[in-house]
């Protein structure tokens, strides 16, 4: 008997602890970006812990790897960064969290996949990914009278299509007037979306990058001008796992990917941004030396689809707002240095809009180009009129919560992209299809 009470005595100990480490878990964990090589994750945590993440082939007796611990603290938001660094290419891994030593379960899949090493071997893989913008949650002590987000659900609707990555287009977030000058008010933004449960299965076996619009930068409509820009890219750095931010050494969100064949440029649209009624000086979204790195990184590339990810309207010619029309001189710039260096494959990825629509730009002596805005996830859609934009396909403009999957198909030189737009219930509305050849 006394052996029993012991026994169950350890039980209700070892329990407790159990129970005690997950408790400590706020969010996540969530995978980031991958290479053939490494994969970064990211989690947070309520207090101070000890978090490291161990990870094994799928289906397989392969030795459990470990990444290096990390202790989250305070000034970053109780956040960590843990990079998976034991890794082979083309593989899917899975993995566990813990807290304080202890394993965390979760109730659905982690896993994480290494990019393929296809080059001189074989035609690129296959693969998908999502797309959109315009995330809003309410939480009514914050917001105003009427709630501005809902169709929550649409997460789930993603996560079931399960693409290998997800890109989203800015306004990941909607900072408050009560958040958005302070730090306090900034991290609790980013970590009340973070921590949403509905949200947690998507975080955890999906690749996820991002760029940011003026939601997540500032205030509505916000640009170079805003005194805390410097802490709301701290507080994106902490909280999404990109390869990198900022390019040639200055501060932005500016980052580069790969997947397989295609090439993802990932912009950031506020940081140097002139003020929209600005009626004197040069006006600029991107400014000379990120678009300068922009052309530079686009003529290197031989990605037959060269996405560029904007949060702004790139092609429409409707002079809303902060469409990019209304920055003519930069907007002709980039359109005119596309043209004379011969780039191949130009893509753009727009959100912003609260509506979705694809733009298409017949260009002379060369190839179209297409812009592809997606929005909203699930901030309010769009309520005004439907906008004239002369570039726009017909039958593609969506005024309701939705986002788009995109495939990669197709052998080396023949690759095809295909577009498709469900809503929040993952029902197909419309589908689009380029072949690489069309865009040479």
């Amino acid at each position: 008997m006394k052996k029993l009470t012991v026994a169950l005595t350890m039980f209700h100990i070892f329990s407790s602890i159990l129970i005690a480490q997950a408790n400590l878990l706020r969010s996540g964990p969530m995978v980031g970006y991958s290479e053939m090589r490494e994969v970064m994750l990211w989690v947070q945590t309520f207090d101070e812990a000890e978090v490291k993440i161990g990870y094994w082939i799928k289906d397989s007796s392969s030795a459990k790897e470990y990444t290096d611990a990390v202790t989250t603290e305070k000034s970053r938001a109780f956040t960590a960064h843990l990079i998976a660094d034991i890794l082979e290419p083309g593989l899917t891994y899975e993995y566990e969290l813990y807290i304080n030593g202890e394993a965390v379960e979760r109730p659905y899949p982690l896993e994480f996949q290494t990019q393929v090493l296809w080059q001189w071997r074989t035609d690129p893989p296959n693969f998908s990914f999502a797309f959109g913008s315009g995330a809003f949650i309410n939480e009514a002590k914050y917001d105003r009278p009427k709630p501005y987000g809902g169709d929550y659900e649409i997460y789930e609707s993603i996560f079931k299509i399960h693409p290998d990555f997800m890109v989203w287009g800015g306004d990941n977030i909607y900072l408050r007037e009560a958040d958005v000058n302070s730090w306090t008010g900034i991290l609790h933004r980013n970590s009340f979306h973070r921590e949403q449960e509905y949200l947690q299965a998507l975080w955890g076996s999906i690749h996820h990058y991002a760029i940011w619009d003026d939601h997540d930068f500032g205030p509505d409509n916000s640009n170079r001008s805003f005194l805390h820009k410097e802490k709301t890219l701290e507080a994106f750095k902490l909280f999404w796992a990109n390869p990198t931010y900022g390019v040639n050494g200055n501060p932005g969100t500016t980052t580069y990917f790969e997947w397989g064949d295609v090439a993802f440029f990932m912009m950031d649209n506020r940081y140097y941004r002139t003020p929209n009624r600005r009626k004197t000086g040069k006006r600029e979204v991107y400014g000379d030396e990120q678009v300068e790195w922009l052309i530079d990184a686009l003529v290197k590339s031989k990605a037959p689809f060269k996405f560029i990810v904007s949060g702004n309207e790139i092609i429409s010619d409707n002079a809303y707002e902060e469409n990019y029309i209304n920055y003519g001189e930069e907007r002709d710039r980039v359109f005119s240095l596309i043209k004379e260096e011969g780039i191949e494959g130009v893509i753009f990825l727009t959100g912003d809009r609260h509506f979705t629509e694809l733009s298409k730009m017949d260009r002379e002596g060369t190839y179209p180009l297409y812009d592809f805005t997606i929005s909203p996830f699930t901030s309010g859609a769009n309520w005004r009129k439907m906008e004239n934009n002369s570039y726009r396909v017909e039958g593609t403009y969506i005024a309701k919560r939705n986002f788009a999957i995109f495939e990669l198909t197709g052998e080396r030189k023949n690759r095809e992209l295909k577009c498709s737009i469900y809503n929040k219930d993952g029902e197909k509305l419309w589908d689009y299809k380029i072949n690489e050849n069309e865009l040479k």
